[in-house]
């Protein structure tokens, strides 16, 4: 199994979120060129083909989804996978991939901008957003948590009013919690964070009381000193996203996606990982 509790790496994968390193020539955030694209503008599976290269927005600070390995400087995990088995279906060939590292901040305008041809990255799909985005049908399916040190003695969202929720920038996740701390008639403040690892280091100081994202995320960050309260928050379905112009590549994909659901293929993957646990 591949899952790891890879806390450890975590300082270096913010740090090269500001660059602090440099990328290999398949895991660059500074793609020479926009995807190729045919005579109506869209980018196709056919001119990937044409390129010769897959361009995935993908998480590189989130443990078994896409987490880099400081040891190989690689990017690892469930998504990972996913990118690569699209680039196999696509190119015959699942290295033939470039891995473009984004923040819930970057996703979209990389994908806007053409940078990447699609995004998997914890990207989770909303009505909202699929007015902008084409997505596919779901690969996973989680729901909104929170992490919180154990000496805070919370036992759930119920005994958290006044508290300072950490959350991504751009993410759903603090309107997903509000939704829910309306039913209590408890009041919260939240502090937005570029990455992950961010949100982590501001709960374990003390800058934040809760570090909230989807469970399966939150999972790989824990450590002694903090759980995983119980509650569950807004269904949070994962679909890998696609310019709104590009359809014929969205259709592609959709139907890949659709297909692995069927057979196994994506159960068995999450299951490598020990996500859905």
């Amino acid at each position: 199994m591949k899952k790891k509790n890879l806390w450890v790496s975590l300082c270096l994968s913010a740090a090269l979120f500001l660059g602090a390193c440099g990328s290999d020539a398949t895991d660059t955030a500074d793609s020479a060129a926009g995807s190729a694209t045919d005579a109506s503008g869209q980018v196709t599976a056919e001119t990937i083909k044409e390129a010769g290269v897959l361009k995935v927005g993908v998480k590189e600070d989130v443990p078994n989804f896409g987490l880099r390995n400081t040891e190989t400087n690689e990017i690892e995990g469930f998504e990972i996978d996913i990118a690569k088995k699209i680039a196999e279906e696509i190119l015959g060939d699942a290295e033939a991939i470039e891995l473009v590292p984004v923040t819930a901040k970057t996703r979209g305008p990389l994908l806007d901008n053409g940078e990447v041809d699609m995004v998997i990255a914890t990207f989770t799909v909303t009505e909202e957003r699929k007015e902008t985005y084409n997505f596919s049908d779901a690969y996973y399916v989680d729901a909104v948590g929170l992490l919180v040190k154990k000496d805070k003695g919370y036992t759930g969202l119920s005994d958290m009013d006044g508290a300072t929720i950490g959350v991504a920038q751009s993410s759903t996740t603090a309107d997903a919690i509000n939704a829910e701390a309306e039913q209590y008639g408890i009041s919260l403040s939240y502090s937005e964070y570029a990455t992950y690892p961010e949100i982590k280091a501001a709960l374990d100081s003390g800058r934040v009381d809760a570090f909230s994202v989807d469970r399966s995320i939150l999972a790989g960050y824990l450590d002694d000193s903090t759980q995983i309260l119980k509650d569950r928050f807004a269904t949070q379905d994962y679909g890998v996203a696609i310019k709104k112009s590009n359809t014929e590549l969205a259709t592609t994909v959709n139907d890949l996606i659709t297909a692995w659901g069927e057979d196994g293929t994506l159960d068995a993957m999450i299951t490598e990982w020990g996500l859905g646990e």
